[in-house]
C-alpha cells in the first residue's frame, strides 16, 4: 500500500499552497486576489461505499419556490444514539427524526408536527428541523436537544431571548426533550424551550449543536452544549458577527441544565471567555462567523482539538480550529483575506500591513471557489464547505489522522492531514478522494445521487466509521473500505537496459540518437497525415507486448525553457501508429492538447483524464517546467482501465483516467514538436 504520500507533502507543494496575500510584501491592498487558493488535487485514494438506506420522500410546506429546497428529502446528518450500539439517527430538515437499525428505519419524533403551524421550512437552505444532539448519557437521562426554525405567528407573538434585529424574518429555537424510556422506538416524554434567537434573514440560522463527546468527569466541557449560530445572512452589510453583544455570527456554549441565563432556562459556563466582560454576551465562545455549518472534535490527542467547517461568501471555504475567544474575522475577513462589505467585485484582497493587531484566527485548511470567468462577480458560485470528522476508526487504511470533509453542492469528498492543520501555519494540501461502489466501479457522487446538485453531508458512528448522505435522493452510504487507484498487479515480466538503437522503432529514425545510457529525440517532429497525434515517437520493441503495465523512467525536455508549450510524451497500450494511449507531460496546463492523458483511436487524440476542467480551460498542474531530469511513472490496469501518472516521486498521481479502449500494447517515448530524452527506463507488466 502507498502510505507515504498521505504522510508528507514536498516543500514545493507546501510553498504553492501558501496564501499569496499573506506572504507577498509587494501585494497592494487595492489589488483584488483573483485566484487565491489552489484547487484540491486528486489523492489516488478511494473510498468504497455501501448503500445502507434511502429515507422517505419529504418536502417543505408550503411548497418552496427555491429549487434548491426541492430535494428527495433534506437529510443533513447521521450519528449514533448513545447507549444503544447500532442505533443510528438521521434528522430531515423537513421535520422528522429517523432511527435506523439492522436495516430498518422508522420515525422517532416528528419535530415539525410537534412545533405546529409556526414551523418554518420552505425558505432558506437551513430552515426547518436543523439538527439534533443527544446528551452523552442519553441512555440514563433520556435527554436530547433540537434546533428548528419558526416564523409566521411566532414573529409577533414570541420574543427572542438575546439581542435580535428590529425586523425579523425567522427565529431559531433550541428545545430540550426528555424521553420517558430512552430505549423506546418512538419518543414519549416532555419538552421545554431553552433558547430562542431572532434573525433578520432566513439564511444562516442556528446550524449544528453538539456536546464534546470526549469530555470526561471534571473536564471543563462536561455536559456543555455548543451552538453554531450563523449571521442570519446579513454579514455582507453590517458588522454584527464582530459585535460581542449579539449572538448572531457566533459559536455559543451553554449549560442546558443551568439557570443563570437571562431567561432562566440555561446556565452560562463561568469558564466561557467573555463572562464578565462589559458589552459582551457570556454565552459567546468564539466570534466572527458567517455560516458555521458543522463542527467536530479530534478523537486523538490529549486536548481533542475542535474543528469547524465554515461556508464562505463568494470566494473562500474554510476550516477553523476553535479556541476560546477566537475571532474568525467575518465580516472583515473571508478566510485568510480581507473582505470589503459593499465592494462590487465581491472579491477578496490582501491583508493590511497592520493585520496582527486585530488578532484574527485564520483557517487551518481552505479552498476557493474557482469561479467561471463568465460568471457575474457576485453570483452564487454553488460552492459550500461541509465540515466532517478526523478519522480514527479501524476500517479505512490510509485515512488515519485525516480530516475528511467535502464540497457539498457538487459532492466532492476531500481530506487533509490533521498534523498539518496548524493555527498560524501554512495552509495544508487539500486532496480529493475517489469513490467506488459495491461492484468496485469508480463512481462520483452526482452519479450515485442521481443529480448534479448532490447536497452532500457526512455522518459518523460511535466507532468512528464514516457515512455519506445526499439530499438529492435521500440515500445513505457507509464507507466500508479504501483502495488505491490503479493498484493492480502489473505482472512480473520486466524489461530494462533498453537504450540501444536495436531496442527501438522510431517514426523517423534520422531524428534520434542512441549515445548509450539515453535515448535522445534530437530533432523536432513534424505533423503527419492521419489523425492528430504526437508527431515523433519511438516504440520500444525489446520485450513483449504488455497488458497491465508499469513504466518507470527519467525524462528531460531539451527545448529551451523560454519556449512555451514544451512537451514530451510517454506512449503505452501501443497497437499501431493510429491506436495507442499517451501521457502528455507539458509546461502548459491551460489548453486542451497539453498536460493530460490521451487516446488515439483511428481519430484525433481524445483527452480522457479526470483533471481537465473544460469550462475553466485548466488541467493538472504542469508536469515539467524546466530542463532538469524528472522521474515519471505511468501505471495502466488493463482490466479496470485505470491509468495513473506520477511525477517526481509523489505518491499522489498528477493525472488519472479510466478508459478500456486498449487492453494491451507496447510502450514508447516522444514529443509533438519538441526535443527531449529518456533514461533509466524500466517496464514491468503482464505479458500478452
Amino acid at each position: 500500500m502507498r502510505m507515504s504520500g498521505l504522510r508528507s507533502c514536498s516543500a514545493a507543494v507546501l510553498a504553492a499552497v501558501l496564501v499569496a496575500g499573506l506572504l507577498s510584501p509587494a501585494a497592494r491592498a487595492d489589488d483584488q486576489i483573483l485566484d487565491p487558493l489552489p484547487t484540491p488535487t486528486v489523492s489516488g485514494l478511494g473510498l468504497e461505499l455501501k448503500e445502507i438506506a434511502q429515507l422517505p420522500r419529504s418536502e417543505p410546506v408550503p411548497p418552496p419556490t427555491d429549487s434548491r429546497l426541492k430535494r428527495w428529502n433534506r437529510v443533513n446528518h447521521l450519528g449514533e444514539v448513545p447507549g444503544r450500539p447500532g442505533r443510528l439517527y438521521v434528522p430531515d430538515l423537513n421535520g422528522k427524526l429517523y432511527f435506523l437499525q439492522d436495516g430498518r428505519q422508522h420515525v422517532y419524533l416528528d419535530v415539525g408536527a410537534a412545533v405546529g403551524p409556526d414551523f418554518f421550512t420552505h425558505r432558506g437552505l437551513g430552515s426547518g428541523f436543523g439538527f439534533v444532539a443527544f446528551h452523552p448519557r442519553f441512555a440514563e437521562n433520556g435527554r436530547f436537544y433540537t434546533v428548528h426554525t419558526e416564523a409566521f405567528g411566532a414573529l409577533t407573538s414570541k420574543i427572542p431571548d438575546l439581542a435580535y434585529p428590529e425586523t425579523q424574518a425567522a427565529q431559531g429555537v433550541l428545545t430540550e426533550w426528555t424521553a420517558k424510556d430512552p430505549a423506546a422506538d418512538a419518543f414519549d416524554g416532555a419538552r421545554r424551550e431553552v433558547l430562542r434567537l431572532g434573525f433578520e434573514g432566513t439564511l444562516h440560522g442556528i446550524q449544528e449543536i453538539g456536546f464534546n463527546p470526549y469530555a470526561r468527569a471534571f473536564d471543563e466541557d462536561r455536559d456543555l452544549l455548543y451552538l453554531a449560530v450563523g449571521d442570519g445572512g446579513v454579514g455582507t452589510k453590517n458588522s454584527v458577527p464582530q459585535d460581542l453583544a449579539w449572538p448572531q455570527g457566533k459559536l455559543l456554549r451553554i449549560d442546558p441544565r443551568g439557570t443563570g441565563s437571562a431567561n432562566g432556562e440555561y446556565g452560562i459556563p463561568r469558564t466561557n471567555p467573555f463572562v464578565g466582560k462589559a458589552g459582551a454576551l457570556g454565552e459567546v465562545y468564539a466570534s466572527g462567523l458567517r455560516d458555521p455549518y458543522r463542527f467536530s472534535w479530534n478523537p486523538a490527542g490529549w486536548r481533542h482539538r475542535m474543528f469547524l467547517g465554515h461556508i464562505g461568501e463568494k470566494v473562500v471555504e474554510s476550516v477553523y480550529e476553535v479556541t476560546p475567544g477566537a475571532n474568525f474575522g467575518w465580516s472583515e475577513r473571508e478566510g485568510p483575506f480581507s473582505y470589503r462589505r459593499g465592494d462590487p467585485s465581491c472579491g477578496v484582497f490582501p491583508l493590511p500591513s497592520d493585520d496582527a493587531k486585530y488578532g484574527y484566527s485564520y483557517p487551518v485548511a481552505a479552498f476557493d471557489h474557482n469561479r467561471l470567468p463568465s460568471a457575474r462577480p457576485c453570483a452564487d458560485s454553488g460552492t459550500a464547505l461541509i465540515g466532517g470528522f478526523v478519522y480514527r476508526g479501524h476500517r479505512l487504511d490510509g485515512l488515519q489522522g485525516k480530516y475528511v470533509f467535502g464540497e457539498g453542492v457538487g459532492g466532492k469528498v476531500l481530506y487533509t492531514d490533521v498534523r498539518e492543520m496548524r493555527r498560524g501555519g501554512p495552509l495544508p494540501k487539500v486532496s480529493e478522494l475517489m469513490l467506488y461502489d459495491e461492484k468496485g466501479e469508480r463512481v462520483t457522487m452526482p452519479e450515485i445521487a442521481g443529480n448534479a446538485r448532490v447536497d452532500l453531508r457526512f455522518g459518523q458512528d460511535r466507532a468512528g466509521e464514516l457515512y455519506l448522505l445526499a439530499k438529492a435522493n435521500g440515500k445513505i452510504w457507509k464507507v466500508t473500505g479504501t483502495r488505491w487507484f490503479a493498484d493492480c498487479r502489473a505482472g512480473f515480466t520486466r524489461v530494462s537496459h533498453a537504450m540501444s538503437e536495436k531496442d527501438w522503432a522510431p517514426v523517423t529514425p534520422a531524428k534520434w540518437r542512441f549515445p548509450g545510457r539515453e535515448v535522445v529525440l534530437a530533432e523536432a517532429g513534424e505533423a503527419r497525415p492521419g489523425p492528430r497525434r504526437p508527431f515523433e515517437y519511438a516504440v520500444l520493441r525489446k520485450g513483449p507486448e504488455f497488458g497491465s503495465v508499469r513504466i518507470d523512467a527519467e525524462v528531460r525536455l531539451d527545448t529551451p525553457v523560454e519556449i512555451t508549450n514544451r512537451d514530451v510524451v510517454l506512449v503505452f497500450g501501443y497497437q499501431s501508429d493510429t491506436r495507442f494511449y499517451y501521457a502528455h507531460l507539458s509546461t502548459d496546463n491551460r489548453i486542451y492538447p497539453h498536460n493530460g492523458i490521451f487516446a488515439v483511436n483511428d481519430a484525433d487524440r481524445l483527452r480522457i483524464d479526470d483533471q481537465w476542467d473544460g469550462p475553466r480551460s485548466v488541467g493538472a498542474l504542469p508536469a515539467i517546467t524546466d530542463a532538469r531530469w524528472h522521474d515519471v511513472r505511468v501505471e495502466h490496469c488493463a482490466d479496470t482501465g485505470e491509468i495513473a501518472v506520477y511525477v517526481d516521486g509523489s505518491d499522489a498521481p498528477l493525472m488519472t483516467a479510466v478508459d478500456r479502449t486498449f487492453t494491451s500494447g507496447r510502450v514508447g517515448f516522444g514529443s509533438f514538436d519538441n526535443v527531449g530524452r529518456v533514461r533509466d527506463l524500466t517496464v514491468t507488466g503482464e505479458r500478452r
